[in-house]
């Protein structure tokens, strides 16, 4: 039997625009929310994507647009996977090409219409946004709010909390935030504050004593957020507020129902379908066994190395499940800390543990290490600290576009002095890397990218620089290329292809296995060969290949100036959305792009 909503008679076209919306009698309303509801799913059934968080706010947005005037009274989607409903209803109705290269992004996006308006899809910033448009509104003498749809997970992240702060003392403000409470992010909402808010939704707190009237603001609820005339009084009652110039900043309290009105994703007790591949619409009796992934390995080798010593400690930002922890918190879960929507919680507690002897592991998405740089220079690496941090989806990532790309942290690894780096070419590496981390004196990164793993890729030789995945280690070398990580696999292929084609050319491939600290045995290597290639899925001028290419030049005097050098890697750009591999072959990084950079190496090219 399908399980996804099905169409009935009270079904609304969506409407095609925010003032059509508004001009919808509300009797229709709940026949345009299945609608989107179905409409969500047959999208999403083919194309993947946040599809649990867009059902539990299909009401809250037809509210939203009914209210407030888009994009003059501008709307800010925290974490914008939740703003696929506000696109359907501004002229986007079938999301065409969803996640795909060409096609509407799975995020706000500022290209596609002028009601999209903040594209990062990190979380905590929409308050600070609606905030800043707010004031510049009142300076510049235009009438109407700034509105932040902000999640009840994401007001755990440091800056939401700060922008309150303000907020709650800026009298005259039209800053109205939309608290959309529903009790999780990937997991159930952690901390003093989920616990709050569990009192005022089971009405243990009374009106007056919430933290948010407490702080200044104007607090209105709690309200059914799949009810449409609730909805509709309290959006009128949150206008209302914003625009007495005696009050702050207005909060308003909206409960929903993450993946509502899809049974297999309410019942989902992982994270509600929070984001999905392509499904099918049938329920499905049986399904072949995932392949084995990067982030699968990475959470066996913690667990593993849990077991072996009780001092590891594994720390997540909200995304225990995501990032691979799931095993070792359920065989052991007084050892795994979830600290919410807080990276840079997350490596100062991890410092502190350090500190007080135990090993924190802080199992993070790449992306996200870019919030807490600060705490990793100065809490972490100043102090020597023994911190692991595992990085998953490394590189390029493709379907969530440019701000999930894990593109930045080789370059971020490289500023931080004492700091070890390890980057597998494949699960055997990677359950090597994780131990190998842990007994490594000060910080460790270990990052691997998305997606399932690749086959094994062993050494032909094994050199002090590193392993040997290609070439003759014994002949004179003529192009050493250097590979970072999973690309090795490409650089191996690009090597073989060069061979066949220049028989005498000896290209030898080589991973340094720990990319930093780099070692003189790799610029000793790298000094003797003719021309150094390095190759890696970050930032090509600032990341390892750079690095090599600084020490060289310190080496390199008139009389030798040493190897022709190339750095291959991701230009310094904001990359959309796309399937990894088309990304990487745009940028030159698969192996006939690699083959070209090299075949640029040789003379007459």
């Amino acid at each position: 039997m399908p399980s996804a909503p099905t169409a009935t008679a009270a079904e609304v076209p969506i409407s095609t625009d925010p003032d059509a919306l508004r001009a919808l009698p509300a009797e229709q309303l709940s026949g345009l929310a299945r609608t989107l509801r179905r409409r969500l799913v047959e999208i999403c059934s083919r194309s993947g994507g946040h599809l649990g968080p867009n059902l539990g706010v299909v009401e809250l947005t037809i509210a939203l647009h009914r209210e407030f005037r888009s994009p003059a009274e501008p709307i800010v989607f925290d974490t914008g996977h939740q703003a696929y409903v506000h696109k359907m209803l501004t002229g986007r109705a079938e999301l065409d090409g969803l996640r795909t290269a060409g096609g509407v992004s799975g995020y706000p996006d500022r290209g596609e219409s002028v009601h999209d308006l903040v594209e990062n899809s990190h979380a905590s910033g929409s308050i600070a946004w609606a905030h800043g448009l707010d004031r510049a509104h009142r300076f510049a003498g235009s009438e109407g709010a700034a509105i932040a749809v902000i999640g009840d997970g994401a007001l755990t992240g440091g800056v939401g909390l700060e922008a309150l702060n303000l907020l709650a003392a800026d009298r005259g403000s039209r800053t109205v935030v939309v608290l959309n409470d529903n009790t999780r992010s990937y997991a159930p909402t952690v901390g003093g504050i989920a616990e709050h808010l569990a009192a005022l939704r089971g009405g243990r707190i009374r009106a007056g004593q919430d933290m948010f009237t407490a702080l200044g603001l104007t607090y209105l609820g709690p309200v059914d957020g799949h009810d449409l005339d609730a909805l509709a009084e309290a959006m009128a009652a949150a206008r209302r507020a914003a625009e007495d110039p005696q009050r702050a900043g207005v909060l308003l309290h909206v409960i929903t129902r993450k993946g509502a009105g899809f049974a297999r994703a309410e019942a989902d007790a992982v994270d509600q379908w929070h984001a999905t591949g392509p499904f099918s619409l049938e329920v499905e009796q049986a399904s072949q066994p995932a392949a084995p992934t990067w982030t699968s390995r990475l959470g066996a080798a913690v667990l593993a190395a849990a077991r072996a010593d009780e001092r590891v400690v594994a720390l997540s930002a909200a995304m225990v499940d995501p990032v691979g922890l799931t095993p070792m918190q359920q065989e052991m879960p007084e050892r795994v800390l979830d600290v919410g929507i807080a990276e840079q919680l997350a490596l100062d507690t991890a410092a502190g543990l350090s500190a007080g002897g135990r090993r924190p592991v802080v199992s993070l998405y790449a992306t996200f290490l870019n919030r807490a740089l600060d705490q990793l220079l100065l809490d972490v690496a100043l102090h020597r600290e023994d911190v692991t941090i595992t990085l998953d989806r490394a590189g390029v990532t493709g379907d969530d576009g440019p701000s999930h790309h894990g593109i930045w942290d080789l370059a971020l690894a490289t500023t931080v002095p004492g700091l070890s780096l390890w980057a597998p070419r494949d699960a055997a590496q990677l359950e090597a890397a994780v131990p190998a981390a842990l007994a490594t004196s000060g910080p460790s990164l270990v990052r691997f990218p998305k997606g399932a793993c690749p086959p094994e890729l062993p050494a032909l030789a094994q050199l002090p620089a590193g392993d040997v995945l290609a070439g003759d280690a014994d002949a004179p070398i003529d192009i050493l290329l250097i590979s970072i990580g999973a690309l090795a696999a490409h650089a191996v292929d690009a090597a073989g292809e060069l061979s066949r084609s220049h028989g005498d050319l000896n290209v030898l491939v080589l991973d340094p296995v720990r990319a930093l600290p780099l070692g003189e045995d790799v610029l000793d290597l790298a000094a003797s060969s003719r021309a150094v290639v390095t190759l890696e899925d970050g930032l090509a001028e600032n990341g390892i290949g750079a690095v090599i290419g600084t020490r060289l030049a310190r080496r390199a005097t008139l009389a030798a100036p040493g190897p022709v050098l190339r750095t291959l890697g991701i230009e310094a750009e904001f990359i959309p959305q796309g399937k990894r591999a088309g990304i990487l072959a745009a940028q030159g990084l698969d192996a006939p792009g690699i083959v070209a950079s090299l075949r640029g190496l040789l003379p007459g090219s």
